[in-house]
């Protein structure tokens, strides 16, 4: 079946930084949108940042300038470099790919961690 996995979150000290993966499988990536949102405790979820098929990029206000998305079809897998990150930026991230003409069709990761400590 489709999965997506995701790889990279931990913990780390503020002004830091990590990358999160997301593989996926038994689909073909490059026709979908890829993104992640992310869910701090008592907190909605919230978007973060998303790429488009053809490559557009968007980000939450909160983290411009600051996270980089990117994708590589070759490899069906989407990236999420974070720099310089922020005690605010702690929450459960969950990578994404939909279909927007499809009445947004798509699946989910499993989620990871990332803690920044201040």
């Amino acid at each position: 079946q489709v999965q997506l996995v995701e790889s990279g979150g931990g913990l780390v000290q503020s002004g830091g930084s990590l990358r999160l993966s997301c593989a996926a499988s038994k689909l073909v990536f490059s026709v979908y949108e890829f993104g992640y949102y992310r869910q701090a405790p008592g907190k909605q979820r919230e978007l973060v940042a998303s790429i488009t098929a053809g490559g557009s990029t968007n980000y939450a206000d909160s983290v411009k300038g600051r996270f980089t998305i990117s994708r590589d079809n070759a490899k069906d897998t989407g990236y999420l470099q974070m720099n310089s990150l922020k005690s605010e930026d702690t929450a459960v991230y969950y990578c994404f790919v939909r279909i927007p003409q499809l009445d947004n069709h798509g699946y989910w990761g499993q989620g990871t961690q990332v803690t920044v400590s201040s």
